[in-house]
């Protein structure tokens, strides 16, 4: 049970933390955020999650805390929350009240960061192509926002086609990302995912795996989906997951390799905090 949450400059009550009605992340989107596990009663990663955040609040014009204030909050905020050891931690980042509309005027930035409980994902997962392609060339490409309706949505189509991922294009034609994860196929013995100028998000997860195994990053037409036979998804709460299945297709039995990865990265990530 979550008991308290930060809220600008304090810990407040679950049940009573707001934040204003005129806030831009509200009305417009116009706001940040970065998710980060929290193993054992501490944030896994923070250095590299708070690295994003910085770079994401940039692309938008954001005012952000200093790095070590927010180590501050996020320690306080897990210290405050002892009955969720395992958890999910969000840090969103508005730029505050603002007019009904896209001038952002002069406004205290928000800022909330909250714990809730991890999700349980299973052993494999089941992904859907949704043809939503993602615009890889605006300028907010990468960039971790709060205007995630387009996710919203094709994550519901694919759970409207009993799958409990999405992957979705880019405007090339290109794999780009999951709505929440990142994208890794095995050909031919080879680790491979879409690059970044794919306009995927740069996620931490997918980042460690490029760091400590053999990955290519390549571009990858989204029609191979119907014939992929060895892939993963990464991501936060995920770690890496394989996949089973995609459109209901089942991928091949023989995943080894993506065993090996996934069994060898929980052993890296229990020996070191802050990789």
């Amino acid at each position: 049970m979550v008991n308290l949450v930060w809220v600008n400059d304090s810990l407040v009550p679950h049940d009573s933390a707001r934040v204003s009605v005129f806030d831009h992340g509200f009305t417009v989107g116009d706001g940040v955020f970065e998710t980060l596990q929290v193993k054992n009663s501490q944030a896994f990663a923070i250095t590299r999650h708070l690295k994003r955040l910085k770079n994401s609040a940039e692309l938008l014009g954001l005012n952000i805390p200093d790095t070590d204030y927010l180590k501050t909050v996020i320690n306080e905020v897990i210290k405050a929350n002892k009955d969720l050891p395992q958890a999910r931690l969000r840090v969103t980042l508005t730029s505050g009240e603002g007019p009904l509309g896209s001038d952002r005027k002069s406004a205290k930035a928000t800022l909330v960061v909250a714990l809730s409980e991890l999700p349980s994902w299973g052993e494999r997962a089941k992904v859907a192509a949704i043809n939503m392609p993602r615009n890889h060339l605006s300028p907010l490409a990468g960039a971790k926002t709060t205007s995630y309706a387009e996710n919203v949505l094709a994550l519901a189509r694919a759970k409207a086609q009993n799958a409990d991922e999405a992957i979705v294009p880019n405007i090339a034609g290109d794999i780009c990302e999951g709505t929440g994860s990142n994208f890794f196929a095995v050909i031919a013995g080879e680790v491979i995912t879409p690059p970044l100028s794919s306009g995927c998000l740069g996620g931490i997860t997918r980042e460690l795996v490029c760091e400590w195994f053999d990955c290519v990053e390549r571009d990858l037409p989204f029609s191979y989906l119907a014939e992929v036979s060895a892939a993963f998804l990464t991501s936060t709460t995920r770690d890496v997951q394989p996949i089973g299945w995609i459109d209901q297709r089942a991928l091949s039995e023989d995943q080894k390799l993506v065993k090996q990865i996934k069994d060898e990265f929980l052993v890296r990530m229990n020996e070191t905090l802050d990789p």
